[in-house]
C-alpha cells in the first residue's frame, strides 16, 4: 500500500469522527475489548467448573469435561498473552526519551 494513501485514509477516518462497527454503532474501545476477553475467560472457567461438577455427579461425560477445560485454558492463555503485550508496550514507552 502506498504510504500517502495510508496517510490520506487515516486523515479521512480522523475527520469522520468516531469509527463505527458494521451495524453503525460506535466501535468498542480497547478497554471494552479487554473487559470482553476477561468476561469470556471467566465464563469459560465457570463452564469448565460446572462440567467437572457434573462429571463427578455422573451427569456429564469425560469428553465434555476435557473440552470445557481446554476452552478455559485457551481463554486464559489469550488473556495472559494480551497482558504481557500491554506490559511490554508500557515498558517500551517508559524507555523512550522525552
Amino acid at each position: 500500500m502506498d504510504p500517502m494513501a495510508a496517510i490520506r485514509a487515516y486523515t479521512a477516518a480522523q475527520g469522520a469522527g468516531q469509527p463505527t462497527a458494521a451495524g453503525g454503532a460506535a466501535a468498542p474501545g480497547f478497554d471494552e475489548m479487554l473487559r470482553g476477553f476477561m468476561g469470556d475467560a471467566v465464563q469459560a472457567s465457570r463452564a469448565a467448573e460446572g462440567q467437572m461438577a457434573a462429571h463427578v455427579n455422573g451427569q456429564a461425560d469425560l469428553v465434555s469435561v476435557v473440552t470445557a477445560i481446554a476452552s478455559a485454558e485457551a481463554s486464559l492463555e489469550t488473556v495472559v498473552a494480551v497482558r504481557d503485550q500491554v506490559i511490554q508496550a508500557y515498558q517500551e514507552i517508559m524507555r523512550m526519551p522525552i
